[in-house]
């Protein structure tokens, strides 16, 4: 169910070459929504449409034309007349909706729907009936009762954007993840991105025992001897306080100690990157480092977080850099689903004993307070604070560190400069600050 234009027939086209096979056939009614010939003519640009198939699994057939001649018994005799000659294992109508203009009232529609639903079940059939339905005909029109899934397409405005969500709003006698799941309509068909929900599990599960480097030898004394491996870092600060350098000095300094990583920036694009990283003395060319760059304007978190872990699977990595947690919020259809999703990916790191450091800008430049807008802050293990600070009519870099989980850390607040080795702390703190 759907309105127009989410995708009900590209998925019904898809579900359709998928499954059909020369012994189980698959028949495609079309009704008196769209004619047969717009149906396959869209079909044809799809890259899964097998025009080889049309005529030995595939089958294609015209209610509408046997809906102008003998009405709704006709349709439901044609059905039953096809259902003998090709004994399909699948059989769609598109669309379905449009066969409540053929009844004389709602008595005789639901007399129809059940000798369908009996001929289908007879074979047996299953079914994929398609409709432009809005959310609120689930209750009111009979065939949501006979079916035993009912799958929900739809597309959301988001600010000058479009989301699309698939929802499962029934599925009988079986589980399935709730809530909505993000796609996208492709020459492929649809692609689905279940949402990242993972429930907290009742057994525990193995972290290392050996602190790992931030990359900053300096820092790592500062932290009580560094990060503990699978733990999330956030670091936050103003705009060109280092909170960029800082994560690439976690990725190269893992990669010099044979610990893959994988940098997710909305932030700057590999030229950009490129130029940052040779300014330092760093390849992005790196065996051990890979780089995922997503432009924040037309970004889908669900997408974005498929490819994020496909992306740390692939590379075996152990260190993750997301740059930056704004980005990824502007692009979260609400607050709660941006909650549970970095709370979801934060555990599932932790659980694979992949270390994650999170950068997000904040807007004051003189801050020494840890913003209450981070709605996700408490989910981090470390929390560290950039900061410029007035020294003599001059705007210095300083950092502090606000929490570490299992660990002791100094609490000053410590000037540091930017150079071209990276980010250099100085030995003493800022005076006042102990």
């Amino acid at each position: 169910m759907g309105l127009p234009g989410t995708g009900k027939t590209i998925i019904a086209e898809q579900y359709t070459f998928h499954n059909a096979r020369p012994d189980r056939p698959v028949v495609y009614f079309s009704t008196l929504s769209e004619p047969l010939e717009k149906i396959v003519r869209f079909g044809q640009t799809l890259d899964f449409f097998d025009a080889a198939a049309v005529g030995k699994s595939v089958f294609y057939e015209d209610l509408g034309q046997v809906a102008g001649r003998a009405g709704l018994a006709g349709v439901g005799d044609h059905v039953a007349t096809v259902l003998k000659e090709r004994r399909p294992g699948l059989v769609v109508i598109d669309s379905f909706k449009a066969l409540h203009a053929l009844a004389d009232g709602d008595a005789a529609f639901r007399q129809f729907l059940h000798q369908l639903a009996g001929r289908l079940s007879a074979f047996p059939a299953a079914a994929l009936w398609v409709g432009e339905y809005e959310s609120a005909e689930a209750g009111t029109s009979p065939e949501f009762a006979v079916a035993d899934a009912i799958v929900e397409l739809a597309a959301i405005p988001l600010g000058q954007r479009e989301h699309r969500f698939l929802h499962v709003r029934k599925l009988r006698g079986s589980g399935f993840l709730s809530g909505q799941h993000g796609y996208r309509l492709t020459t492929q068909g649809l692609r689905l991105f279940p949402r990242l929900a993972d429930i907290p599990t009742a057994y525990g599960y193995l972290l290392g025992d050996t602190r790992i480097t931030t990359g900053i030898a300096a820092l790592d004394e500062i932290l009580g001897g560094g990060l503990w491996p699978g733990s999330a870092t956030m670091i936050a600060g103003p705009s060109g306080s280092g909170k960029t350098i800082m994560g690439l000095h976690f990725i190269y300094g893992g990669a010099g100690r044979g610990e893959r990583g994988v940098i997710a920036t909305l932030q700057e694009n590999p030229t950009q990157l490129a130029r940052m990283l040779g300014g330092l003395g760093w390849p992005l060319t790196h065996p051990d480092v890979e780089v995922m760059y997503r432009s924040p304007v037309d970004i889908h978190i669900d997408e974005w977080v498929h490819d994020l872990l496909h992306a740390v699977e692939h590379a075996q990595a152990r260190r993750v850099v997301i740059d930056s947690l704004m980005d990824l919020q502007m692009a979260a259809a609400d607050d709660t689903r941006f909650r549970e999703f970095m709370y979801s990916l934060a555990q599932r790191f932790s659980r694979q004993g992949v270390s994650l450091l999170i950068t997000y800008e904040t807007p004051d430049l003189f801050s020494t307070g840890w913003p209450s807008e981070f709605m996700v802050s408490h989910l981090a293990d470390n929390a560290i604070m950039l900061n410029y600070h007035r020294d003599h009519r001059a705007m210095n870099r300083s950092l502090a560190i606000i929490k570490t989980r299992a660990s002791n850390h100094d609490p000053a607040m410590h000037p540091f400069s930017i150079g071209p080795d990276g980010i250099s702390l100085e030995d003493t703190a800022i005076p006042g600050t102990t």
